[in-house]
């Protein structure tokens, strides 16, 4: 390997090194690739579906959801003719529901501006909503077989060990640097399958800790195995503070429905359903009336709180949330809701998107309704 003068810090590939690298990887994949739902076809569709799925998600957890989705929505025209809702309801519990949302509105573009043909060309498909570079280097390689590099947090931690870069991969300059290396390391044909190679061996072998070096087929061409410096290439994301949050969530009653809620788009979870919940102060429950008061002003249905129902610990970005459920006994309700407000039987909630927690009070409601 030589060094890259523009960036002392690495050591850039030669030539041959290339060659030997890319040829290693697509052998040890022949080998070894995991037979997953979505590499059956390449079709665009469902490789898009697909790597909408896996953003910021396990595998595992993909590989429930994906097979659900496209049964019910086999193709694009099928998934931008659906109702949001229904949309949101097959993705609750992958979390991100703006991908959901973006992935929905994306259908319907493509279905009014291009036919209902996912489009080919890669500036069209970062048009697109919820599509970035990464995204649309992986459909279109992996689809088309084009000619595009990709770069996600399994291939930023694996080109970061290849070349031994001890700088910031999240920094400006450490991207650029492997988009670059992304770009050199592509063969002249089979970007389908390289591609999806790369994203393998970062995943099972080239993982955050303790990476499996002995099986690995690239291990003789690796500068950080050969200095040992696994444990600090790429180096550790800082830890965010963690900010303890209280809220809590009233099961409203009227007689044998209860209350839900639209969240709006400027919330978490936007455009799925919820009880209502409110954030309180303190552990003694003083704020409770000043929640009662936000429930009406929100709902226009004024309450109040009943016996306890669950509590429900969950995390949330930085925040780690201790959500208080109660029942609450409606004292008066508007003959008209304010829009996205809904009285439903408790049968009905298995129809609505819900959020995890969400979901999990609604079980509650319906073991105890």
């Amino acid at each position: 390997m030589t060094s890259l003068s523009a960036s002392p810090a690495c050591q850039w590939p030669s030539a041959a090194w290339k060659r030997q690298f890319r040829r290693k990887l697509v052998d040890w994949y022949r080998r070894h690739a995991r037979d997953l739902e979505w590499r059956r076809s390449r079709d665009p569709y469902r490789v898009w579906v697909s790597e909408i799925m896996l953003q910021q998600t396990q595998v595992a957890t993909v590989a429930d959801y994906f097979p659900r989705f496209v049964a019910e929505f086999p193709d694009v025209a099928s998934l931008a003719a659906a109702d949001e809702a229904r949309v949101l309801r097959l993705w609750e519990g992958l979390g991100y529901y703006r991908r959901a949302r973006q992935l929905h509105q994306a259908a319907k573009l493509i279905v009014a501006e291009h036919g209902g043909r996912f489009p080919s060309e890669v500036e069209t498909v970062r048009n697109l909503p919820g599509i970035g570079r990464y995204t649309a280097g992986a459909i279109l390689s992996i689809a088309f077989d084009a000619r595009q590099p990709i770069l996600e947090a399994n291939t930023i931690r694996l080109f970061s060990r290849l070349i031994a870069y001890r700088g910031d991969p999240r920094s400006k300059s450490g991207e650029n640097l492997l988009w670059l290396l992304a770009e050199e390391l592509l063969p002249a044909s089979g970007s389908s399958q390289f591609n999806q190679a790369l994203m393998e061996l970062g995943s099972l072998v080239c993982t955050p800790r303790a990476p499996a070096c002995e099986p690995c087929p690239v291990r003789s061409l690796c500068p950080t195995h050969r200095d040992g410096l696994q444990d600090s290439i790429p180096p550790p994301k800082p830890k965010p503070r963690i900010e303890a949050v209280r809220e809590l969530l009233l099961v409203v009653r009227n007689q044998d429905r209860v209350l839900l809620r639209r969240r709006h788009a400027t919330e978490r979870w936007a455009g799925l359903w919820d009880f209502p919940r409110f954030p309180i102060d303190g552990a003694d429950g003083s704020s409770t009336e000043a929640v009662l008061e936000k429930l009406a002003a929100t709902t226009g249905v004024k309450a109040r709180v009943a016996a306890p129902l669950t509590t429900i610990k969950h995390g949330v970005t930085r925040f780690r949330i201790t959500l208080d459920c109660h029942w609450a006994d409606c004292l008066h309700a508007p003959r008209r809701l304010p829009t996205g407000i809904r009285w439903l039987r408790p049968t009905q909630l298995a129809d609505y998107p819900l959020s995890t927690t969400g979901r999990k009070v609604a079980i509650a409601v319906c073991g105890g309704s």
